[in-house]
């Protein structure tokens, strides 16, 4: 135990170092983006934990604007898709060309050859196009042809989605939700964070370019330090208890859930639960992780990962209600 103690103290120290860039990324994205800090919180933790990030919420709202920042912020390659009904897979991952030359056909990389890809709209396409990003995401690699190509570290996929109540959008497959670590709703500024955009639209300070303040080789050290956050056992169980219980309510004290949920988080809301709750701890400048963060980042691993049933939606109850009562419910380590 007193190892365990010694070298806790050891990472906390090496964090406090290793960890400053954090703020060098929010001052950067505080230049372009008002408020918003939640997303931009976000948005890191799905860096750092090598985590795909799904962002909802209605036109206007800085969700393209906070991606394509953030890119700007670390130096890296960023190419931005924008989705629409009659984009093609080839479009995405590329295609084979023929070259008259050599008699031969030569390999076209698609625009996914980047370090950061922004999935603009992503649900304005239909499923089949959706779905070519599925290999990229999981395996880091696609295929062309009958050649597959390793993609470049880091590489995350940051998509914005509408609200799937508008017109012209399609579900996305449930296989390629649970590739997202991340599910984050976005809703309006506050008055205060309104009035400083009109503010900088006046004063014409909205195209500001950030310049940037990390390089990749940063965030993939940091990733490594990631990894090394302590977990205690009983934080593991507690997230083990939590993600089982969207499973088996009935099991965990939580039977009047049982007919609302449909299906639970997948084996995938166990490991991300626990990564993004390391990231956020190193965010917090802690080599060591507490039941604070797991209850901080839960509903932006879950939402996505909870079927609820027609019941549920009758009685108007989202997978939020079903999150803070599993929250409330679960026993804290």
């Amino acid at each position: 135990m007193m190892q365990q103690s010694v070298d806790i103290e050891a990472l906390n120290q090496q964090i406090q170092i290793e960890s400053a860039f954090i703020d060098d990324i929010k001052r950067a994205t505080g230049e372009v983006i008002v408020g918003q800090t939640y997303m931009i919180e976000r948005l890191l933790i799905g860096l750092l934990s090598k985590g795909h990030v799904l962002l909802e919420g209605l036109p206007g709202l800085a969700k393209t604007l906070a991606i394509k920042t953030l890119s700007n912020a670390v130096k890296a390659d960023f190419q931005r898709i924008q989705f629409t009904p009659d984009l093609l897979p080839a479009d995405i991952v590329g295609t084979m060309i023929y070259n008259p030359s050599k008699n031969s056909f030569d390999v076209r990389k698609g625009p996914i050859f980047s370090n950061f890809i922004l999935a603009d709209e992503i649900n304005r396409a239909p499923a089949k196009v959706q779905s070519a990003l599925l290999e990229a995401m999981a395996e880091k690699q696609v295929t062309i042809g009958k050649e597959s190509y390793k993609l470049e570290e880091p590489f995350l996929v940051l998509a914005t989605q509408n609200p799937i109540e508008q017109e012209g959008t399609y579900t996305l497959p449930e296989a390629q939700v649970d590739r997202f670590m991340l599910k984050v709703n976005i809703g309006y500024p506050t008055k205060t964070d309104e009035r400083e955009i009109i503010n900088r639209f006046i004063d014409g300070t909205t195209n500001k370019v950030v310049e940037p303040v990390v390089s990749p080789d940063t965030i993939l050290k940091a990733r490594d330090l990631v990894k090394k956050v302590y977990m205690d056992d009983n934080i593991k169980n507690y997230i083990l208890d939590i993600v089982f219980a969207t499973r088996n309510p009935e099991e965990n004290g939580l039977a009047s859930l049982k007919n609302l949920i449909a299906y639970g988080g997948s084996p995938r809301a166990s490991i991300n639960l626990a990564m993004a709750s390391k990231a956020y701890a190193f965010m917090q400048r802690r080599g060591y992780v507490i039941p604070d963060d797991v209850r901080n980042i839960c509903k932006d691993i879950l939402r996505h990962r909870i079927g609820i049933t027609y019941e549920a939606e009758a009685e108007n109850i989202t997978q939020e209600d079903i999150i803070d009562n599993i929250l409330k419910t679960v026993q804290v380590p």
